[in-house]
Formats: C-alpha cells, sequence, structure tokens
C-alpha cells in the first residue's frame, strides 16, 4: 500500500507526542523513576523491535501488510473467497484482529514460556505512553507472525491491516498513558475503549489484578469473557505498578532484554 509506512510513522510520533504533553498537564501518577533514564531504556527498545521485525522481513513475509498484498494476489483467506462490501470486510477484520491481540495477551500471561518474556512489558516500574511500547523483540516477532497468519487465513484488504495497525498503535499508547480523565469522561469511552484507568488495573502488582483487563483497543473482549476488573483495590495513585523487581534494574536496557533468561 502506497505511503503506508509514512502514514504509520506520523500517526505513531503525532499520537506519542500529544499523550507526552497531556501526561505533563493532567497526570494520574506521581512517577516513582527518573523519566530520562526509563524513556531512554523503552524507546531503545522501539529501535530494536523494530530492527528485529525488519530483519526477519528480509526472509518472510512477516508485515501484516505485505501479507495481506502476497494472500490477494494468491486468492488465500476468507474475504478473499467472499465478494462483501469493502466496508463490511474492513469492520470485520478489524474486530477479529483486535479479538486475536486480546487472545493472544491472554496466553501471554498463562504459558510460562511466553510470561517470561511478556513480563518485560509488566516489569516497569512507572505507567506512562512509553510503556505501551516496552516488549521484548522476541515477544514482538511472535506477535507479527501471529498476525501474519491470521492475515493469510482472512485474507483482508491492506487498508483493513493498516487501519487495524493505526488503531493498535495509538489505542496502545492512549491507554497506557499516565493520563487523569475526568472520571464521567472515563465511563464513558471505556464502553467501547479501553481507557488509562481501566489498563493500569493489568499493571498491577497483584497477579489477580494483572491478570486481567487483556485489552489493548476494544474493552467489549473482557466484558464478554469475564476477565474485566473496573478499579485496582488499593486505588490508582496507591497502587504499586510493576513486577517483584521494585528497584532500578528495571531501567537498565541489558537487565531488560536479558530478564526472560532469569530463572527467577
Amino acid at each position: 500500500m502506497e505511503h503506508e509506512v509514512i502514514w504509520r510513522v506520523g500517526v505513531f510520533l503525532g499520537v506519542l507526542l500529544a499523550l507526552a504533553g497531556l501526561e505533563r498537564l493532567m497526570p494520574r501518577r506521581r512517577l516513582v523513576q527518573p523519566k530520562p533514564r526509563r524513556w531512554a531504556t523503552n524507546l531503545g527498545l522501539v529501535v530494536i523491535d523494530t530492527l528485529a521485525v525488519r530483519a526477519l522481513a528480509l526472509a518472510l513475509p512477516i508485515l501484516a501488510v505485505a501479507a495481506a498484498v502476497d494472500a490477494e494476489r494468491l486468492g488465500w483467506g476468507l474475504f478473499n473467497a467472499l465478494d462483501w462490501p469493502a466496508w463490511v470486510e474492513v469492520l470485520l477484520a478489524v474486530l477479529i484482529l483486535d479479538l486475536a491481540i486480546w487472545a493472544q495477551h491472554l496466553v501471554t500471561h498463562k504459558v510460562p514460556l511466553l510470561w517470561r518474556f511478556h513480563r518485560v512489558h509488566h516489569a516497569d516500574r512507572d505507567f506512562d505512553v512509553t510503556t505501551a511500547l516496552r516488549f521484548h523483540p522476541v515477544e514482538i516477532a511472535a506477535s507479527a507472525g501471529l498476525k501474519v497468519g491470521l492475515v493469510y487465513l482472512l485474507g483482508p484488504s491492506a487498508l483493513a491491516v493498516v487501519l487495524f495497525e493505526i488503531l493498535l498503535n495509538a489505542t496502545a499508547m492512549f491507554n497506557h498513558a499516565n493520563l487523569r480523565l475526568p472520571l464521567w469522561l472515563d465511563r464513558v469511552v471505556r464502553l467501547v475503549l479501553v481507557t488509562p484507568d481501566m489498563h493500569r488495573v493489568h499493571h498491577s502488582v497483584h497477579r489477580e489484578e494483572h491478570d486481567s483487563n487483556y485489552g489493548f483497543s476494544l474493552s467489549v473482549w473482557d466484558r464478554i469473557f469475564g476477565t474485566y476488573v473496573p478499579q485496582p483495590k488499593a486505588g490508582h495513585e496507591a497502587m504499586t505498578v510493576g513486577l517483584e523487581w521494585q528497584d532500578d534494574r528495571t531501567m537498565r536496557l541489558g537487565w531488560v532484554l536479558g530478564l526472560p533468561f532469569f530463572r527467577r
């Protein structure tokens, strides 16, 4: 799809900068670690993750948009076998892909090997817009491979995949933002989208809380499957974010990359 990368990068940077600015104006919690050092690690992971996925793409159609174009050329996938209106296919593709990401997220909490990599995301002791970008490159590559496989099965248009990727990235940064929304607005928005207050529960140090609220974009899946927890027991200001590593190791890029291979 022409100019796809430009659109995605432009929206990504625009949302990131906008939310970073709003976090300074309307913070929900006081941060416990120095922001420059945390941000250097979290943004450093973005660079490593991007390079890892792009390197894989040299050998495989690991990028979902490329897979959509290839599936259309080959005539593979459900939507390529149907003659439904384009808007119906786009809507269904976005819903199915979002459900798949929800399910993938749940599985990374339930399967011990996958949790070892996913805990890189949860080990962040603060919760802000850059936490949405904090993933181990192995998890990012595995997620990209899952999306590619699903794209070949579904056969969505490249436009549908681009729209989904933009929605996923933007909403993930939004619901990880250290942002104080008016309570009435939070109640309205979370009827459809995951809000920062809703997703912050998922980053609680308590297992029963971080095994809830798996959604990144739409809030409906957690309500349907019974994994919705509205508020943390300790309240948003007093709750502890992160895992058992409540020290400065979580800000070290080398430690973060090695975390999946630690015994604990």
